[in-house]
């Protein structure tokens, strides 16, 4: 399995292209020369960042002192060309306590649980994924940077919480009127 590790990276970020509604979300990583950039559904990208920030609060409230992530905040865009190398079907998120690091994992193929049909290994061989070690101030700045990702999206409807598109919606709570 083609692995892609950035221990650390100069630069980790979530981020979008496209217009509200119809966004595509990313991953990149990049150090060294070396970059990696991989595609993930919103709410991936959404769940990540809400639990990179849990993980963080409790290591802070079992260690004291929170992490300052004042110079790591990037607003800057994803690099270009924008080509994803896999698509993510799994994450995994870990504390390396003797590092003091978090590790976060994307994978283009989920874990197989017991029961699933195991693929062979000349398919696990070539299925990718990368993996990026952060200190605890990069991973809040990530997990800041996931959390404007999402939000950049469609206004949500003052009725019933969903996406409003330009035209409106078909609103459940206006009973099917457009508003």
């Amino acid at each position: 399995m083609p692995l892609h590790e950035f221990d650390p990276p100069e630069r980790f970020i979530a981020a979008s292209v496209g217009p509200p509604g119809q966004r595509t979300f990313f991953l990149q990583a990049s150090a060294h020369g070396r970059r990696s950039t991989v595609s993930l559904e919103k709410e991936q990208v959404k769940v990540l960042g809400e639990r990179v920030a849990d993980l963080l609060d409790q290591i802070a409230g079992a260690e004291g002192a929170p992490e300052a992530t004042a110079g790591l905040i990037d607003n800057a865009p994803l690099d270009t060309p924008i080509e994803d190398d896999f698509r993510v079907q799994s994450l995994s998120l870990a504390w390396e306590p003797a590092r003091r690091r978090v590790i976060i994992e994307a994978h283009e193929s989920a874990v197989p649980e017991e029961d699933d049909e195991v693929a062979s290994e000349e398919e696990m061989a070539l299925l990718e994924s990368i993996r990026v070690v952060l200190t605890p101030a990069m991973a809040r700045a990530f997990a800041e940077r996931c959390a404007s990702a999402v939000e950049g999206g469609r206004p949500n409807c003052p009725f019933c919480g969903g996406p409003l598109d330009p035209e409106g919606h078909i609103c459940p709570r206006a009973n099917g009127y457009r508003r």
